[in-house]
């Protein structure tokens, strides 16, 4: 079908492209003809834009592609490149993961070997070290832990004790080794010192000891040939402590003083300690009194040998035999009967036996083979201390081994020091003091307690040891202190309140000091404890006034007196300062100190008994027995006991005891009386009521 020519479309042979220039005209188009339908003109394509000109360079410059040589990275590459052995690359390539899991296997292998002991260096130990030691992990200590009702954690510390436990279970041995303390070190330095080859004869060290009235102090006086017996203040037991006598052809013997009174225990004790031989003075007009058995005890404690000094031969009428045979009963068996105990009759008024004594002692050290090296640092004992007020701590030390000289370093205890002089017994300054020898040392930064050790030490590790002591002393303070107010406590509360006499002890010496605390110890009872808080040698000072205060503590002062500051705080603080010369003082008032602390006890007395013949009932006071006093009498105040058919019903105490309408203070057997009973109403005809009071017994 022909649609002729479509609108719009060109007829096919007309027009044409216009020419290349010219725009298109959007005028009004021109009429064609033909057909009349509009003239499409043919679109004509655009000019082609102008392009710049090339820039042209003399000499184009050139661009090189740089080339990485790449070396082979796979295995046969490597091998053929390098010759290397397909076996060494896989080592090499692997080696990282050897390192990497070698600990682990390290550990494995560890924990497989069976561990049967162990040994730790501290009492809190850390639950990871503890794991390491027994070879399991820490979560599996945790979990033993937890078992027992304890909660930690890894990161946290376990005691000793459950560590052990926790050992034994797994079959090990857990030891605890304390580390190396500067202690230790101390004592393997004297112990490495101790040279047999270059040790040589010492003289012997004699502890006289006796009761307080045979004669010790004149019988040394004899010794030493001179007369301090009479005033002994500054004689020879307030003195030094210890003598050199020299005899014979260069023979020496030290000889020890420790005071006679049986209060003094501790100090005879220490002087057994420090001794080779002990001369027992006896009295052959006395015989063997209490102070001569404790001074037999000490000795043989000690394990010296014994010569017996019979004193006071010079008496008539003195017996030999009888002191003898006294001497029997203690297993000290004289020569002349068979034994070895040397008994020698001496008389220290007239000199007889003396020589004799002194060669008798001579020959039981040679026995002995007593020896020292003088040649090292010096280590001794402290006799008695005491503090001078112009000369500051004194110190009377003994020398038992070494050579002490001045200018040494001295720890003893937790005080040291150094040596600024030493006087010996005759009162002469020297720089040096062997073997025992016994000087009087100055330049210690305080009192040092009597009975403890010196050593000559380096600055250095004095100073070390002083630490680790004044350490050591506080925690075991600390650890007093916790007793006495947690488990003290308790056992009172349960026990019903022990009562505690505190005490502050201050006296001229130490010894004094040790004697004092052992004496009032002595006297502590079920009900009432003697604690010593503080302890020290010198006269009473502030310090000492406002810790009685603080502590509501007794002040005890043996032979010192507080200076006028403490005096005058005192005063003020209200604190009792008790001051003695005599021991047997002291022991008396504290006693009754003591006895007035004790709980008040209290017995029953018997007063009376009553029939109930009638019973009232009166409002606000509630029912009253009317009684006949059948014995005795009722008193108003006292305790009744209320029986019915001879049982006892109840206990309870007179609320108002009236004779007719009158108060009655008591009624006396005979009579009548109305008693309203506290507490109780159900009193019956026929009851009977006992009548009886509570009084307090005074300690005797």
């Amino acid at each position: 079908m022909n649609r002729g020519p479509q609108q719009g479309a060109r007829p096919q042979g007309q027009g044409g492209f216009r020419p290349q220039g010219q725009g298109m005209n959007r005028g009004p188009r021109p009429m064609g003809t033909g057909t009349g339908a509009p003239r499409i003109p043919r679109p004509v394509a655009p000019a082609p834009a102008p392009q710049a000109p090339r820039r042209e360079f003399s000499s184009p410059k050139k661009f090189e592609k740089t080339y990485v040589e790449k070396h082979p990275v796979n295995k046969r590459a490597l091998q053929r490149q390098q010759g290397m052995d397909v076996g060494d690359f896989d080592e090499d390539k692997s080696g990282y993961r050897k390192a990497r899991f070698a600990k682990k296997g390290a550990k494995r292998e560890a924990s497989a070997v069976k561990i049967d002991h162990a040994v730790v260096t501290s009492k809190e130990i850390p639950i990871k070290t503890l794991s390491e030691k027994l070879g399991i992990s820490a979560v599996e200590i945790t979990k033993r832990l937890f078992r027992e009702g304890i909660m930690k954690t890894v990161n946290e510390s376990v005691d000793y004790d459950n560590a052990a436990y926790i050992a034994l279970e797994l079959g090990i041995d857990l030891e605890y080794k304390p580390p190396k303390t500067a202690e230790d070190a101390l004592l393997e330095q004297y112990d490495s010192a101790d040279d047999a080859e270059r040790s040589v004869p010492r003289a012997p060290v004699v502890t006289v000891m006796g009761h307080v009235d045979h004669g010790k102090t004149s019988l040394l006086d004899a010794i030493r040939k001179t007369n301090v017996t009479e005033g002994e203040a500054g004689g020879i037991t307030q003195s030094i402590g210890a003598y050199t006598v020299s005899f014979g052809e260069g023979k020496k013997v030290t000889f020890i003083d420790t005071p006679g009174h049986a209060a003094f225990t501790a100090m005879r004790a220490r002087g057994a300690s420090v001794t080779d031989i002990v001369v027992l003075v006896v009295a052959a007009d006395d015989g063997i009194m209490p102070q001569t058995v404790e001074a037999i005890n000490h000795a043989k404690a000690a394990d010296v040998p014994i010569i017996v000094a019979m004193n006071k031969m010079d008496k008539p009428h003195v017996d030999p035999d009888k002191v003898k045979q006294g001497l029997m009963q203690y297993d000290l068996v004289p020569e002349e009967w068979g034994g070895e105990v040397i008994v020698v009759p001496v008389s220290a008024k007239t000199g007889q036996g003396i020589d004799d004594l002194l060669e008798n002692i001579w020959l039981v050290a040679e026995m002995q083979e007593l020896t020292a090296n003088p040649d090292r640092k010096a280590k001794g004992v402290i006799i008695e201390a005491k503090l001078d007020k112009g000369k500051g701590p004194m110190a009377s030390v003994l020398v038992q081994n070494g050579t002490l000289h001045t200018g040494d370093n001295l720890i003893s205890g937790t005080t040291m020091g150094r040596v600024r002089a030493m006087i010996d017994d005759k009162g002469r300054t020297v720089k040096e003091a062997g073997p025992s020898t016994a000087v009087s040392v100055l330049g210690l930064e305080d009192v040092p307690n009597a009975g403890d050790t010196i050593f000559a030490v380096d600055q250095a590790l004095m100073k070390q040891v002083q630490e680790e002591r004044k350490n050591k002393q506080r925690e075991s303070m600390i650890k007093e202190t916790q007793k006495v107010t947690l488990d003290d406590v308790f056992a009172q509360v349960a026990e019903g309140k022990m009562k505690e006499l505190k005490l502050i002890v201050k006296a001229d010496v130490q010894g004094s000091v040790e004697a004092v605390k052992g004496a009032l110890e002595k006297l502590e009872n079920e009900e009432v404890r003697v604690r010593v808080i503080h302890s020290a040698a010198g006269a009473i000072t502030e310090s000492d006034v406002m810790l009685a205060s603080s502590a509501n503590a007794v002040i005890i002062g043996f032979n010192v007196r507080p200076d006028t500051k403490a005096k005058a705080l005192a005063e003020h603080s209200k604190v009792d300062v008790r001051l003695y010369r005599i021991i047997y003082e002291l022991l008396d008032d504290m006693e009754a100190a003591l006895k007035g602390m004790l709980s008040p006890k209290y017995q029953e007395v018997y007063m009376g008994k009553a029939e109930v013949r009638q019973t009232f009932h009166i409002t606000g006071v509630g029912t009253v027995a009317g009684c006949y006093v059948t014995e005795g009498k009722l008193v108003r105040g006292g305790k009744l006991r209320i029986y019915r058919d001879n049982v006892m019903i109840v206990e309870g105490n007179v609320k108002q005891l009236k004779r007719f309408k009158d108060d009655a203070k008591e009624v006396s057997g005979g009579f009548e009386c109305g008693c309203a009973i506290d507490g109780f109403n159900d009193i019956r005809i026929g009851d009977f009521i006992e009548c009886y009071l509570i009084e307090e017994i005074k300690p005797v």
